[in-house]
């Protein structure tokens, strides 16, 4: 695999950025490591960070550049600061940056694929809900998307944010001010509501929390809707935390879980 750091200017954000990128590579002669590569364009992991992180946690904090090399999978990591992957209030259009400039940019440097079969999203925390938005905001672009220990539940976490003074509290009043949550393309409810109703293709679904995680009521909220509403999910609930040991382990599964051609 070929580990890039991309440092480049975002027109949206009016302002210098950087993005972790992990390339396939074809090798035969690397210990330990099976690479692959196919022809042509690359299918792509766009992989989204947390709240208290940036675009190196993921290969900071777990073997994801290993556990793609099989998959012949390139993962482009971007930087988001705390924007909750939202056009803030007030604050930067991040947004706008991720689900629009960002793919353009990437592909114009990497040969990156554009078919939606080939595109995939997924986080963890901030980064989940990041993933679910944008794949349901944008289901014409992605054949999946995967959310590990994601705030699911924006309306409730906003409302329960607003009560405490804390950095998330601050970052998600910098994010939404006073602007209703709920009924708004930035709840993933109502985004799923509006799929159904226009009958549009929804990507793959895979949701994963831990049961002693602090945001575990959160996700059975959103698992429970999904079986009510009868939207296919692929659910792993299972003993764990809000912590990497826990999130190393559930990337391996949403790479073996992607319907990579």
């Amino acid at each position: 695999m070929a580990f890039i750091r991309c440092d480049f200017f975002s027109e949206v954000l009016t302002v210098s950025t950087s993005m972790t990128v992990i390339l396939p590579e074809e090798t035969s002669r690397q210990i330990g490591m099976k690479n692959n590569r196919n022809d042509g364009k690359v299918p792509t992991l766009y992989l989204l960070h947390g709240f208290s992180d940036d675009h190196t946690i993921w290969t900071r904090r777990t073997s994801i550049e290993r556990y793609a090399a099989k998959y012949g999978i390139a993962v482009v990591m971007p930087q988001v600061d705390h924007s909750f992957y939202t056009d803030m209030e007030y604050g930067k259009k991040f947004w706008t940056f991720v689900s629009e400039e960002l793919p353009k940019v990437a592909r114009s440097f990497f040969p990156l694929s554009d078919q939606r079969e080939d595109n995939f999203v997924a986080g963890l925390s901030m980064g989940g809900y990041g993933a679910f938005k944008w794949a349901l905001r944008k289901p014409e672009m992605f054949a999946a998307a995967a959310s590990l220990s994601g705030v699911l539940d924006m309306v409730t976490h906003v409302e329960k944010a607003a009560e405490k003074n804390d950095p998330i509290g601050e970052a998600l009043f910098h994010v939404f001010s006073k602007k209703r949550v709920g009924g708004t393309e930035d709840d993933l409810f109502y985004l799923l509501e509006q799929l159904q109703q226009r009958e549009n293709k929804l990507p793959g679904l895979f949701q994963a929390c831990g049961t002693e995680d602090f945001l575990w009521t959160e996700n059975q909220t959103f698992y429970r809707y999904c079986k009510e509403q009868d939207i296919p999910i692929h659910a792993t609930f299972s003993t764990g935390d809000h912590e990497w040991g826990y999130w190393d382990k559930k990337i391996q599964e949403v790479l073996g879980w992607l319907p990579l051609k």
